[in-house]
C-alpha cells in the first residue's frame, strides 16, 4: 500500500475526535445531503463512513484499499447503528467498473495527498458521478507539519505533501470539474466540492 498511498496511514481516532468532535457537521458544511447517495473513497477506520450512513439513510457505498481499515469501519458503522450498501475492497483508480449504479457525492477525506496519478483518480471519480454531482476533497491546508500540532504532537501528511486548494483545481478540474466552493474546516483543513461539468 505505501507504494500506492505514499506517507498516507490513519491516524489514532483520538485525535480525528479531537479535531472534528462533530463528523456529521462537517458532513452538512461539506453539502451532502439526506436525499444523496454517495460514496465515501478511501474510507479508512469509518470515522466519517458511519456518520454518513446514517445522513443518507444508507446509501453510501465505502471503498478502501485496506481490508482491515474495511473491517474496522464496519464496526463504526454497527455501533451507529447505519448501513452501507456496499463495501468495497478494491484500488480507488477502478471505482468505475465497481459500481452498479452512479452517485450523487464522492467525498475523500485526507487522502488526495498522497494519490501518485491524480488526474486519473479525478477521471475515475468523474465517471461514477451523475451530471452535476459532486466531488469534495477534504486536506490539510499547506502550512509546515510542524504547526498543525493536535494533542501535543505535529500531525498530518509531511509538510512538502500538502496541498494549496490552487494545486488541488489543477489536478482535477481538467478531468471534467469546476470549483463550487471552498469549506473551511477548521483548525487545519479545507474541504474542496468540485462539479461535474
Amino acid at each position: 500500500m505505501d507504494e500506492l498511498f505514499p506517507a498516507t496511514s490513519m491516524p489514532d481516532r483520538d485525535w480525528w475526535a479531537v479535531l472534528w468532535p462533530r463528523p456529521a457537521e462537517v458532513l452538512t458544511d461539506l453539502g451532502i445531503r439526506p436525499d444523496m447517495t454517495v460514496l465515501d473513497l478511501c474510507c479508512g477506520d469509518g470515522y466519517f463512513t458511519a456518520p454518513l450512513a446514517r445522513l443518507v439513510d444508507g446509501r453510501v457505498y465505502a471503498l478502501d484499499l485496506d481490508a482491515g481499515m474495511i473491517e474496522q469501519a464496519k464496526i463504526e458503522v454497527e455501533r451507529v447503528g447505519g448501513t452501507v450498501c456496499k463495501w468495497i475492497n478494491a484500488d480507488a483508480r477502478e471505482i468505475a467498473s465497481l459500481l452498479s449504479e452512479p452517485v450523487d457525492y464522492v467525498l475523500m477525506a485526507n487522502t488526495f495527498h498522497g494519490v501518485p496519478d491524480k488526474p486519473g483518480l479525478a477521471r475515475a471519480v468523474r465517471h461514477i458521478l451523475r451530471p452535476g454531482g459532486l466531488f469534495a476533497i477534504v486536506n490539510w491546508h499547506p502550512i509546515p507539519r510542524e504547526q498543525t500540532v493536535v494533542l501535543g504532537q505535529p500531525r498530518g501528511p509531511r509538510t512538502d505533501m500538502r496541498m494549496s486548494p490552487d494545486s488541488v483545481q489543477r489536478s482535477v478540474e481538467p478531468a471534467g470539474f469546476s470549483t463550487a466552493r471552498i469549506a473551511e474546516l477548521p483548525p487545519y483543513h479545507y474541504g474542496i466540492i468540485l462539479e461535474r461539468t
